[in-house]
C-alpha cells in the first residue's frame, strides 16, 4: 500500500481505531472520506477536523451504502483504498437468557455490513491500476473471549472469507489486508475499556500499525501488530490450551 497519495474511505470513521486510522493517513498526504452513523459524530468531524471528509453510513439501511458509493465515487474517483472499519461488539451469556436479537445484530453489522459494503466498492477498486482493501478483523479470531462469543466468531468468519477473496483476487490490482488488533482503548464495549490500563494505547496502536503498513510488513495479508502476535498464534505454537485458559478464567 503506498501511504501517500491515495484517496481513502473509511467506514466506522468517526470514533475509534477508525478514526485514529484515518487521521494517520491524513497527515501523510493522503485524501479521507469517513463514515459513520451518528450525525452529531460526522458534524464534529466536519467542525473540528476540516481535513477529513465525514460522511453519513447506516448499514441497517439497505439505501444508505448505494447512496454512500454514488457520493462518493461521483466526489471522488480516484478512490483506491477502502477500510471496512465498521463494527460492533456485545456481551453474550448462552447459558443463561439468550437475546437472540444481540446475536443477530452482532452478524449482520460485523459480517453482513462488512461483505455489503466490500461488494459495494470493489467493482471500483478492480478498475483502478492499484488498490487496497483493509478490513479491521481481530486477534479474537484465532483464541476468543468467551464473553463475546457471537463477536469473536464474526472476527473468525472474517478472516476465513478473506483468505477466499485474497486468492481469488490474485492477479488483480486489488491488495487484500486484514488488520488485526489486540484489545485497544476504545469504546467498543463502553467506557471501562477506554479507561482500562490493560488496553493498548490508541495511538501506539495506530504509530505501530502505520509502520507495519509502510514497510510492508504484513505477511500473508495480515497486519498484526506484536501485542497481538502471541494470541495469533498460541494453536499453531501448540499453546492454545493454556492460552485460552488465561484469557477465559474457569
Amino acid at each position: 500500500m503506498r501511504m501517500t497519495g491515495n484517496t481513502i474511505l473509511v467506514t466506522g470513521g468517526t470514533s475509534g481505531i477508525g478514526l485514529a486510522l484515518a487521521e494517520a493517513f491524513l497527515a501523510r498526504g493522503n485524501t479521507v472520506i469517513v463514515t459513520g452513523r451518528r450525525q452529531p459524530a460526522i458534524d464534529e468531524i466536519a467542525a473540528q477536523r476540516p481535513g477529513l471528509t465525514a460522511l453519513p453510513l447506516d448499514l441497517d439501511d439497505p439505501r444508505s451504502l448505494p447512496a454512500l458509493r454514488d457520493e462518493v465515487l461521483d466526489r471522488f474517483p480516484t478512490l483506491d483504498a477502502v477500510c471496512v472499519n465498521a463494527g460492533i461488539s456485545g456481551r453474550e451469556d448462552l447459558a443463561a437468557e439468550w437475546d437472540l436479537t444481540v446475536t443477530e445484530r452482532l452478524i449482520d453489522t460485523n459480517v453482513t455490513g462488512a461483505l455489503r459494503t466490500i461488494a459495494t466498492f470493489l467493482p471500483h477498486l478492480r478498475r483502478r491500476p492499484s488498490a487496497t482493501l483493509m478490513v479491521t478483523g481481530s486477534k479474537l479470531a484465532f483464541l476468543p473471549s468467551t464473553a463475546f462469543p457471537t463477536y469473536c466468531a464474526t472476527k473468525a468468519f472474517l478472516h476465513s472469507w478473506l483468505q477466499s477473496l485474497r486468492h481469488q483476487l490474485r492477479g488483480t490490482g486489488v491488495e487484500v489486508l486484514e488488520l488485526l488488533p489486540p484489545y485497544v482503548a476504545t469504546k467498543l464495549t463502553g467506557e471501562d475499556q477506554l479507561a482500562d490500563p490493560r488496553a493498548m494505547p490508541l495511538g501506539a496502536f495506530t504509530e505501530e500499525v502505520m509502520a507495519l503498513l509502510a514497510a510492508g510488513d504484513h505477511p500473508h495479508g495480515e497486519v498484526l501488530v506484536e501485542r497481538a502476535r502471541s494470541d495469533r498464534y498460541a494453536e499453531r505454537e501448540g499453546r492454545y490450551d493454556a492460552a485460552f485458559d488465561a484469557v477465559n478464567p474457569r
